[in-house]
Order: structure tokens, then C-alpha cells, then sequence
């Protein structure tokens, strides 16, 4: 049976930056905070994320949390 191993998860906001003037689509900036411990909850970092978002003179457009894992064998 394989099971999957954490191995990595980071936080990542995403901030409205206007629009392009080319294509017309909207622009965003990211920032990205790695090392997040795997035992943080969905609530924890929506905590965190709006109190950094507070910080940025850009609006927050999204929250993302990207997880990386192993998968082996046991």
C-alpha cells in the first residue's frame, strides 16, 4: 500500500496589481512564505494571510497553501 509523506507546504497570497494594458486581463503579484508546519490549519493561515494582506498596499485576491509529498510504499 502506498502512502503519501509531507514533505514541504508554504503559504502563498496573491495580490490584484490592476490590469494589463496589453491584454486587458488582470495582473497579480504573489509573496510566499515557505516552511509552513504541516500540522497548521486552513484557519490558522487565513489568520496569518490577513494579517500580512493588512500590511500590502495591493489588494488580496487569493490565499494558497501548496503542500509537496512523497509518495512510498509501505
Amino acid at each position: 500500500m502506498a502512502v503519501a509523506e509531507l514533505m514541504n507546504s508554504s503559504l502563498r497570497l496573491v495580490f490584484e496589481d490592476g490590469i494589463d494594458e496589453d491584454s486587458g486581463n488582470p495582473s497579480f503579484k504573489t509573496k510566499s512564505f515557505t516552511n509552513v508546519k504541516g500540522s497548521t490549519t486552513a484557519d490558522q493561515l487565513y489568520a496569518i494571510a490577513t494579517a500580512v494582506a493588512a500590511l500590502q498596499e495591493l489588494p488580496l485576491y487569493n490565499i494558497e497553501r501548496n503542500d509537496s509529498s512523497d509518495i512510498i510504499e509501505e
